[in-house]
């Protein structure tokens, strides 16, 4: 069993049995998290709807913590002091590339390159698979250069590949209105290209009503999609 807290925009926490998943969290109030679960605490890029250098501060001393972040969440001399990380809290740090896989005590973290800033991060965790797609998206805008548009998809679908056939339990992915229905395009075709089992839409700026308008336009993926409602939201999967 899953126990997923939606906290805002892209921020979620999944609690599996021997692990809390923290992910991209820089808004919305954080859970009581049962002291005996090791933290790990993702920052997919270095956006601050994204990241918020406070998550070093969740390294408290009172359980185990480890920090997976984007490969331009730069750790210099001049970003530990700015954001108060201490050198033991540096050495829970690990930067990850898209292509580069981590092992940790209570999960195998898999790092997909994005086609924007940072990486999509895919977790192995009590035998259940979670992928955070980041910013990992389709990005298809009205009035952009017809050529730009056109490479965002070619590489949007190239950094997908890896997912092609996998199994995968919950997947947090973008679902942006601000696309209007090229939003729907990068989820569409993470749903067809993996085995998702469960989606919960993200990105979406609080217009939570955008994924009804996706699954009217895609209503076989109804079953699969968890419909996001406010923040603070709870699923038991």
């Amino acid at each position: 069993v899953m126990r997923v807290t939606f906290l805002d925009h892209s921020g979620f926490l999944v609690e599996t049995g021997s692990a809390a998943l923290l992910f991209d969290w820089w808004k919305g109030e954080l859970p009581a998290i049962k002291p005996e679960l090791p933290l790990y605490v993702f920052a997919s890029h270095r956006h601050e709807d994204h990241f918020d250098p406070r998550i070093f501060a969740l390294e408290d001393g009172t359980r185990e913590v480890r920090f997976i972040l984007g490969h331009d969440i730069k750790l210099s001399p001049r970003n530990l002091e700015r954001w108060g990380v201490s050198p033991g809290t540096a050495e829970q740090c690990h930067i990850l590339s898209g292509g580069q896989t981590k092992v940790l005590p209570h999960a195998v973290i898999e790092a997909l390159p994005s086609t924007d800033e940072g990486e999509a991060f895919l977790i192995t965790a009590d035998g259940q698979t979670i992928f955070h797609a980041g910013d990992l998206n389709w990005w298809h805008w009205e009035g952009e250069d017809k050529g730009w548009n056109r490479n965002m998809e070619v590489n949007f679908k190239k950094y997908a590949e890896p997912l092609r056939g996998r199994t995968i339990d919950l997947a947090m992915l973008p679902l942006d209105p601000r696309l209007g229905e090229a939003g729907f395009w990068g989820p569409a075709y993470f749903l067809e290209t993996a085995d998702i089992r469960r989606f919960l839409p993200m990105h979406q700026w609080g217009d939570f009503c955008f994924t009804w308008k996706f699954l009217e336009k895609h209503p076989a993926f109804t079953d699969r999609v968890l419909p996001v409602k406010e923040p603070g939201q709870v699923f038991a999967l």
